[in-house]
């Protein structure tokens, strides 16, 4: 067994090199602004539970999950632009970089506030990423 994975080895050294091109790290199918949208939404509905009680315990607990919420908006959005979308893409759709700004920044905003047109406009950002993503993948 040892002489067959040496005699490998060695066939493996003496190889010519072979040269691999990928879109991404991994496949392509591990990115999807779904994620982003899903704690969009989540943020939303945070957003009409504590402006819809009159429990403070609740309301408190409301926003610590809206943040939090908010914060995974934040990271799946900056996972999509630092890792999938690459130069091509930002020379097609050349309002990439700023949408992803004005969405993190959306996402922050919504930290800050239980106004649920903040969280629509969120939403509403997301899907246009959204709406680019998958014209990247045809």
């Amino acid at each position: 067994m040892k002489i067959v994975s040496r005699l490998l080895s060695l066939a493996d050294r003496l190889s010519e090199p072979q040269t691999i091109h990928a879109h991404c790290d991994l496949p392509c199918g591990v990115y999807d602004p779904a994620q982003a949208r899903i704690e969009a939404e989540s943020v939303k509905g945070c957003m009409e539970k504590f402006n819809a009680s009159d429990d403070n315990v609740f309301k408190t607990r409301a926003v610590l999950i809206k943040e939090e919420r908010a914060e995974l908006v934040k990271h799946h959005l900056w996972v999509l632009w630092t890792d999938y979308f690459k130069p091509p893409h930002l020379e097609t759709y050349p309002q990439l970089h700023e949408l992803f700004w004005n969405a993190t920044k959306t996402a922050g905003e919504a930290k800050k506030t239980n106004d649920t047109a903040v969280a629509d406009n969120l939403l509403a950002q997301i899907a246009e990423i959204d709406k680019i993503f998958w014209e990247t993948k045809k």
